[in-house]
């Protein structure tokens, strides 16, 4: 535990919905559900609007869909998250070298490695100015939490949403966590939770007055002592720049289950190529390809292959993905499948693994132009997008993502509204216009493409020299637990 309240946790508000109002001018102000739109669809964010009719994360979408049925319900768009997530990023880099991401929209920072901040004073006027930065360059808002610890920085976040700062003054930890629930508390999840409930403790308080030895006693060793140290605010973690990612993995669940063997073996394939994508976006390889498949009575299988070396070579892992796939049963149908790529390095191994299939893919497609008779061709095991249009194979909710952008010849850029009997229904708008015009096409429209998400367009005040030359605070509550309020 720190003696000033010098680590500081970001968290940004609602961040997927957010970008999504930022960018799409019809939508400010409005219901915004993010996440998976399918009959299985998993609801990943909502806008503030749409919490306020009952949506938040992990509710099933249909169960979202009744609840608030005039929102507007979107397909993720991780490229432009990413895009905003790396602005916010270069802007706590600024700030310190250690750095510690913990997922796009979340990260600690320690502001006493960085030289900005040394006491209370210092690191308040530091968050404020962070905020204010980050709704400058980017116009979304973000919570900052300040305290001498990652976990309580972290719950000083979380009480100062939305939009807001909190900081915690070394000595008054117990005060603030005595009446909050146990699950406040990092690693107390719903069974843990439910465990103590029964054993009368539902108060962070009700844990540290157990004491260590009844904690051991209800749920072990390791985490007991943990929990009776967090119970009185001691957390001596420090901020870690490089947080290794172990793992690269991507996962579809379907809306019927699957139980054509070759189309699950080529959604297997489309699988390991956007994994391949994530990789080498990423700038890494791996040796260890993972499959994953959930049946149709929720029994989960994960299968994985060791290889030669590291790779980032989609032919490498999508061979690899199948030949695992061969020895998995999907009798009865496949719910959901994942590929992913682990034991990551930073460099990939050319070896004469991922020559040999090269090789016998050219020597498969030299065999297949050369057996044409008829106008048929042996079959070789090309994929889907080898031998036929992706409209014959995919329906318009996939090829036409609600809230996905896309581009026409004549309007310019859009953004998918639906689509669905043939026809997909676009809004022609860009970030920083006012709402634009909706019109309608046929799906297969040859004017009509995808395209990549434009970048949001901000203040163009120059923050090059930030946090040299401060910006003015915004607005916002900004509060303090153990000291007097800021102004």
């Amino acid at each position: 535990m720190r003696a000033a309240p010098t680590i500081l946790h970001l968290d940004m508000d609602a961040f997927y919905a957010s970008a999504e109002q930022a960018s799409k001018p019809s939508l400010r102000g409005k219901a915004v559900v993010v996440g998976g739109l399918g009959p299985r669809g998993v609801v990943a964010t909502a806008s503030y609007e749409a919490r306020r009719l009952g949506v938040h994360s992990a509710m099933p979408t249909a169960q979202a869909r009744r609840l608030a049925p005039n929102a507007a319900y979107l397909v993720p768009r991780f490229a432009l998250y990413r895009t905003v997530s790396d602005q916010v990023m270069e802007l706590l880099g600024r700030l310190s070298p250690l750095v510690e991401p913990l997922s796009l929209d979340e990260a600690f920072v320690d502001l006493e490695a960085g030289g900005v901040a040394d006491d209370a004073e210092s690191a308040r006027v530091m968050g404020e100015q962070l905020r204010a930065a980050i709704h400058a360059v980017t116009g979304l808002s973000g919570s900052v939490g300040l305290a001498g610890s990652k976990m309580l920085a972290k719950i000083a976040s979380e009480e100062a949403k939305p939009d807001g700062l909190l900081l915690i003054e070394p000595g008054t930890e117990r005060e603030l966590l005595a009446p909050m629930p146990v699950r406040i508390l990092p690693g107390v999840g719903p069974a843990t939770g439910d465990h103590l409930r029964r054993a009368g403790m539902t108060t962070v308080q009700d844990l540290a007055e157990a004491g260590e030895a009844e904690l051991v006693r209800l749920v072990g060793r390791a985490h007991g002592v943990s929990l009776y140290r967090m119970a009185l605010g001691l957390d001596d973690r420090p901020v870690v720049a490089e947080r290794d990612a172990k793992s690269v993995s991507v996962e579809d669940t379907f809306d019927i289950d699957l139980h054509d063997r070759v189309r699950v073996r080529t959604e297997v394939e489309r699988l390991a190529g956007r994994c391949v994508e994530r990789l080498r976006a990423a700038q890494r390889s791996g040796r260890t390809v993972v499959l994953k498949v959930r049946r149709y009575d929720f029994s989960t299988l994960t299968r994985s292959e060791t290889l030669r070396g590291p790779t980032d070579d989609p032919t490498v892992v999508r061979e690899a993905a199948a030949r695992l796939l061969e020895a998995v049963d999907t009798t009865g149908g496949v719910r959901l499948l994942g590929v992913g790529v682990t034991g990551l390095a930073d460099f990939t191994q050319e070896d004469l693994f991922a020559q040999a299939a090269d090789a016998r893919h050219a020597a498969e497609a030299e065999a297949q132009e050369g057996t044409a008779v008829d106008g048929g061709t042996t079959d070789t095991g090309a994929t889907v997008e080898e031998t036929a249009p992706e409209s014959a194979e995919l329906p318009s909710a996939r090829r036409w993502p609600s809230g996905h952008d896309v581009r026409h010849a004549v309007h310019g850029h859009g953004w998918v509204q639906g689509s669905g009997v043939g026809r997909v229904t676009v809004r022609f708008e860009e970030p920083g216009d006012e709402p634009g015009r909706v019109r309608t096409f046929r799906i297969d429209d040859p004017e009509l493409s995808p395209a990549d998400p434009l970048p949001l367009v901000r203040d163009p005040a120059d923050y090059s020299s930030w946090p040299a030359s401060l910006p003015k605070s915004r607005s916002g509550p900004v509060s303090s637990v153990g000291g007097e309020s800021s102004p």
